[in-house]
């Protein structure tokens, strides 16, 4: 597998992919071959055509007509992935890098499939959010981020994870709206705790805007969590981590959250985060039009061991597991995309159409996205996965761009 350097812009298309004479139009590539992930089920040697950035309806294109042909026999193509909640990755911080930075952390992602992201911030003090929302928010007009998630600060101080305490505040509905409005139309999700005083109202408010209230870092009872429901939360931000487990006289958020048919779960499939039966449960509960599967990723993603800061506070990371020094809490993952599909595929034995669902076609659509990426559709931005027949990843494209070729390595 070749891919261009994650921290280089995107690769030109290159010569060999110009249309054959007699094609006018933008340049076509067509693929062939492999068994491709469509929204009405998987077909084997379907053709998918891609012209200019967008995807072609094959029926429309002869099959001798001028085009740039790749041959993936035994391979599956599936859409673009989607993360929606992300910290960084290639040594990067999307809450203290520089714009460069965070470019080559966006760009690590993408050679890893994940071809749409939003950037997610850690706690920090309502100024520096501030500042970081409009830096970030300039990346998302230039199409480079799908927006900003905002993780704290207005979390529970007993279900912190790793977010500095002393940081936290309630989520007063005015402080709320600063950070929103800071993003400039860029802002795509809150995370909260409902249950502190504010809470609810913040809830509402941000469905009044418009943007998505994750209930999150709660420490809320099954009751309090129905209200932020009933008041506009739509997600539940990494589920079962970092709130009240389920218990049979006191079901807790875990409960409320996968019986709500409104409700989209993330989950973090790396092993870590979750045992196997948990993500089981969720998705026999939730099912893929109701998970979305998330990388909760940190600097380290797809860079390596060593110590690391997320926000103020440090992070070790031994053997791709990122814990906070000292007390070892869980920080963030170092999970990418491409290995959260293969597990799901491989050691979760679920169905790759659901997978699909979880990690592509569902997070668009929580995004208001799903007019233009998360599935396979003619029209659609040309963003595609190409896996092996083990579920490792040998090709991304990005509108109709290659950031890692199938064709070389």
């Amino acid at each position: 597998m070749t891919s261009t350097d994650p921290g280089a812009p995107e690769a030109p298309r290159s010569p060999e992919s110009a249309p054959a004479g007699g094609h006018s139009g933008p340049p076509r590539t067509v693929l062939t071959g492999a068994r491709v992930v469509l929204p009405g089920g998987t077909v084997p040697g379907a053709r998918v055509v891609v012209e200019g950035d967008r995807l072609a309806d094959p029926a429309t294109v002869p099959a001798d007509a001028p085009a740039t042909v790749v041959d993936l026999p035994g391979c599956w193509i599936v859409p673009g992935f989607v993360d929606l909640h992300n910290h960084g990755g290639g040594g990067a911080s999307f809450s203290s890098g520089t714009v460069e930075e965070i470019l080559r952390g966006v760009r690590t992602h993408r050679a890893h499939g994940t071809t749409t992201l939003v950037a997610s911030t850690v706690t920090g003090d309502l100024d520096t959010l501030a500042v970081r929302a409009g830096m970030l928010s300039e990346l998302a007009e230039d199409g480079e981020i799908a927006g900003v998630h905002f993780e704290g600060p207005f979390i529970s101080p007993c279900r912190k994870g790793a977010h500095s305490e002393s940081l936290l505040r309630h989520p007063d509905p005015a402080e709320v709206r600063k950070l929103v409005e800071a993003a400039r139309g860029q802002a795509r999700m809150v995370t909260l705790a409902a249950e502190l005083p504010g809470g609810v109202d913040s809830v509402r408010m941000l469905s009044e805007m418009g943007v998505i209230a994750a209930v999150g870092h709660t420490d809320a009872t099954y009751e309090q969590t129905v209200e932020a429901i009933e008041a506009g939360a739509t997600v539940a931000t990494h589920l079962f981590n970092a709130m009240p487990p389920l218990g049979h006289r006191a079901p807790g958020p875990v409960t409320a959250l996968l019986e709500d048919e409104r409700v989209t779960v993330e989950l973090i499939d790396d092993g870590v985060h979750l045992h196997p039966g948990a993500l089981q449960l969720a998705f026999r509960h939730a099912g893929g039009a109701r998970v979305a599967l998330i990388t909760d990723a940190m600097d380290a993603a797809g860079f390596g061991d060593g110590r690391y800061l997320l926000g103020p506070l440090e992070v070790d990371v031994v053997d791709g597991v990122a814990r906070l020094a000292g007390d070892g809490t869980i920080a963030g993952s170092t999970l990418t995309l491409d290995r959260a599909f293969r597990r799901a595929v491989t050691d979760d034995a679920l169905p790759v159409e659901e997978v699909v669902a979880a990690i592509s076609t569902t997070p668009a659509r929580l995004l208001g996205l799903d007019d233009r990426i998360g599935s396979l559709e003619p029209g659609k931005d040309a963003d595609l996965v190409v896996l092996d027949e083990e579920f490792t990843l040998r090709g991304v494209m990005r509108k109709g761009t290659w950031v890692v070729d199938p064709r070389q390595g």
